[in-house]
């Protein structure tokens, strides 16, 4: 009977574990990026009364006679399935969509790395990633080298000259000889500083042909005309009866000399090249306009921007939008994976540090080599299932009390024994 009742008692024992396990799972069922935990029993050793027997001189074999001594914890395993998402539209909140984990630290060696799936990450004062504990999230360098992400407020995207201008819009066939049409357009040198560059055509006495002169060149800074002029040449422009343009050469150069800063590719250029090839004379206003358009490598005037936001791709690669239309990557993250994830330990914080049957951490690039995408403005949710945790409070509960059971009636059962001698 003293056996029974030790069963009992660890019976008692693996099913308060086994609460303690959903409880902390039900109070975290609104943390982020928790993962449940799930408890299994397994029987201990039972005592054998008599063995197994094999058949002999025509009696058949017998079977073992054992009592079973109580059960004990199996295993208490994480759960890594995916929890469901969370749209907060933050930019800094990531969710991982697949396998991975982020890689934080607090280790200025980038030594003590734990592993998360809490995405809910924050911008520090100096501009870092960081979790609501301050922990660094680790990503990839411009050096290829894992560095804390930094997201430097301050970070200018340089500008860059103009190359190309380009013409669009139509001359009035309407128009006498001598008569002029004035337009104008903004470029940028090697600094962002702006100019206007004005141009005139003129209606020439010729049937269907206007001339094409650069007026001047101003800095808007100073409102002055720069010194010394560019040159270029008088472009004339012929239209065919249709009214589109069938002059032998579309393009001409501005050419600009005595400056500290430069106009098109490269210093050795410090030019601009003009195209007037999409210009048409139809029986309609004059509204023809220059525009500054890229080039060949797709580089076009832009003045220095500074940082007005920035956004997570799927890849995990934030790249930041300045206020010249400029977009520059400013980090990538990487994320580790294992091949034991349930071999992982937690340490609190939402954390997970390897240990030696997790296996040592494949590191990647999201949305490559079997990693998981990156949502940005999405949290993933805790993967408790409610439904789930309070049927197993009911079997937990009906568990323990049987035990409690087997207990109670085996020191019933001793008591009725001690009263056989009055």
């Amino acid at each position: 009977m003293m056996r029974s009742m030790y069963s009992g008692v660890s019976g008692l024992r693996v099913h308060q574990l086994k609460m303690d396990v959903i409880g902390n799972n039900i109070a975290n069922v609104n943390t982020i990026g928790y993962k449940r935990g799930q408890v299994t029993f397994q029987e201990v050793f039972s005592q054998v009364v008599k063995g197994a027997g094999a058949p002999q001189a025509g009696r058949g074999g017998t079977n073992p006679q054992q009592i079973g001594l109580g059960l004990k914890i199996g295993s208490i395993n994480t759960i890594f399935a995916k929890g469901a998402s969370q749209r907060t539209d933050n930019p800094t909140d990531l969710m991982i969509d697949g396998e991975g984990f982020f890689m934080v630290t607090d280790d200025p060696k980038y030594e003590n790395i734990y592993y998360t799936r809490a995405g809910n990450f924050v911008l520090d004062k100096e501009g870092y990633l960081v979790t609501p504990d301050g922990f660094k999230v680790l990503g990839i360098n411009e050096s290829g080298e894992y560095a804390p992400i930094k997201i430097n407020r301050s970070e200018t995207a340089p500008p860059s000259a103009s190359t190309t201008v380009e013409f669009v819009g139509n001359l009035d066939s309407r128009m006498q000889a001598n008569e002029e049409f004035l337009t104008d357009t903004i470029v940028k040198d090697s600094l962002g500083n702006s100019y206007k560059i004005n141009f005139k055509f003129t209606k020439t006495a010729n049937p269907n042909e206007w001339d094409l002169d650069v007026v001047n060149v101003i800095d808007l800074a100073t409102g002055n005309a720069i010194s010394p002029a560019p040159t270029s040449s008088t472009q004339t422009l012929t239209f065919d009866s249709n009214g589109f343009l069938n002059s032998a050469t579309k393009t001409f150069e501005i050419q600009f000399s005595g400056t500290d800063t430069y106009f098109g590719p490269s210093s050795s250029d410090n030019k601009l090249v003009v195209d007037f090839s999409k210009i048409t004379q139809f029986a309609n206003e004059n509204d023809v306009k220059g525009f500054d358009v890229p080039d060949q490598n797709g580089q076009y005037g832009k003045s220095a921007g500074s940082l007005t936001g920035f956004a997570v791709d799927a890849s995990g690669v934030i790249t930041g939008s300045f206020t010249n239309g400029e977009k520059k990557s400013l980090g990538q993250l990487v994320l580790a994976k294992f091949d034991n994830p349930m071999g992982l330990q937690k340490v609190g914080n939402n954390f997970f540090e390897s240990t030696p049957n997790s296996g040592e951490p494949q590191i990647g690039k999201p949305s490559s080599s079997g990693f998981g995408s990156i949502n940005p403005g999405v949290l993933e949710m805790s993967n408790v299932d409610l439904s789930m945790e309070f049927t197993e409070m009911i079997t937990t509960q009906r568990g323990f009390q049987a035990n409690s059971r087997v207990i109670t009636t085996t020191d019933e059962m001793l008591q009725e024994l001690v009263n056989m001698k009055r």
